[in-house]
């Protein structure tokens, strides 16, 4: 998946990890019942905001969670996951954004999109997606119009673009696109008083996708003699960095002037996280991620599948049970139920089939570049969990 928005696992409390995750899984959901197994893929982590926003906008009310069936993608677990009219904005929105990107690598060669036959069957894909959006932005009264103008506005942008053309002209068009979708999500939740000043903050988030992907790509695109706006600018990293840092302070501005109902994991993506996928764009290395499989204070998280004492359960004060080993043939049958149900990929964690200590499912790999709490900041409490309420 894409997107800048990544928070990492070991800096959310339960609770927030919980419904961080059922919007994530809304939005799959949501674009497989209205678009097909094969649209799933244009999952993103910045396209489930626009369903946290109306969220947070929308009074506290009945069926905004569905409980969905085993999943290979969670590990073959159900989990609650939300639903309505944010989920289906955020698919749209998502199938456009992932539209955008196929189109983007197919000009720009990547891999083997540098085929034309390969090239040939990812516009269809894309044109596709375009069409999917188009009507499930309308089924939600969203005119995608406004975000496929933005794209085909920035081909053209990007052409004429030479040295001194001011950065934030080439991120216009991401600026104008996200900033319809933010707007949006105050009409679905009924406050149009939110719809201004989160319009000004999806203007920023929109800035930021654009220049981070840029800073991402940065290395691979002047290797490659790809287009980058900040080469084809003349533009240096520090201006960059500079733009990045009062984007961020417009989008947490912004969102002061907004009303919501429960808006601590909005707070939490758009202010801490943000913050966060800046520096990680811009750091060079270094990680201080927990060892594999432990939590940010260094200890392995509980499991109930891990096969405990048959004797019954430990007895308080007492030392934990270690959990039984299997020989090689039963760890081998194990593991291959688990490899063909996903979980060796999905789940998080998945217990050893030998050992039964927990695991890091593959794509779960800790990426992040600092699993501290909230910088400091008073409303998390230390443990990354944003009560709000901060001055920030």
């Amino acid at each position: 998946m894409f997107g800048i928005v990544r928070p990492c696992r070991h800096r959310l409390r339960e609770d927030m990890r919980a419904q961080w995750m059922a919007h994530l899984c809304g939005l799959c959901l949501a674009l497989r019942a209205g678009h097909g197994q094969s649209a799933r893929a244009a999952t993103n982590y910045d396209g489930l905001i626009v369903s946290v926003l109306v969220e947070a906008q929308s009074p506290v009310a009945q069926g905004r969670r569905r409980t969905a069936g085993p999943c290979p993608l969670r590990g073959m677990r159900t989990a609650e996951v939300a639903q309505g009219e944010g989920p289906r904005l955020a698919a749209a929105v998502s199938l456009v954004l992932a539209s955008a990107k196929i189109r983007d690598h197919v000009a720009d060669g990547d891999g083997l999109l540098a085929r034309r036959s390969a090239a040939a069957v990812a516009r269809r894909v894309a044109g596709r997606w375009d069409r999917a959006g188009s009507c499930a932005g309308a089924a939600v009264g969203f005119d995608t119009a406004e975000l496929t103008e933005a794209v085909d506005r920035q081909y053209a942008i990007e052409a004429s673009a030479g040295p001194g053309t001011p950065l934030t002209a080439v991120t216009e068009p991401a600026e104008s696109a996200t900033a319809a979708a933010f707007g949006h999500t105050a009409v679905l939740a009924g406050r149009p008083g939110n719809a201004a000043p989160l319009r000004e903050a999806g203007r920023f988030f929109g800035r930021l996708a654009h220049l981070l992907d840029a800073v991402e790509d940065f290395g691979h695109d002047t290797a490659s003699g790809l287009w980058n706006p900040v080469t084809a600018t003349g533009a240096d990293l520090a201006e960059v960095r500079r733009l990045c840092d009062d984007a961020v302070h417009g989008v947490r501005l912004a969102l002061r002037e907004a009303e919501f109902v429960d808006g601590r994991l909005v707070h939490l993506l758009l202010v801490h996280e943000l913050k966060r996928s800046v520096d990680r764009a811009f750091r060079a290395s270094g990680s201080s991620c927990p060892p594999e499989g432990r939590n940010a204070d260094g200890e392995r998280p509980p499991s109930p599948w891990i096969t405990r004492d048959p004797h019954g359960p430990d007895e308080p004060g007492a030392p934990p049970s270690r959990p039984r080993r299997r020989g090689a043939l039963a760890g081998c049958a194990v593991w291959t139920g688990l490899f063909c149900t996903g979980q060796v990929c999905c789940r998080d964690p998945y217990e050893d089939p030998w050992t039964g200590e927990p695991r890091e499912g593959w794509c779960h790999k800790c990426d992040c570049d600092c699993c501290d709490c909230c910088d400091g900041c008073d409303c998390c409490g230390g443990d990354g969990c944003c009560d709000c309420g901060c001055d920030c």
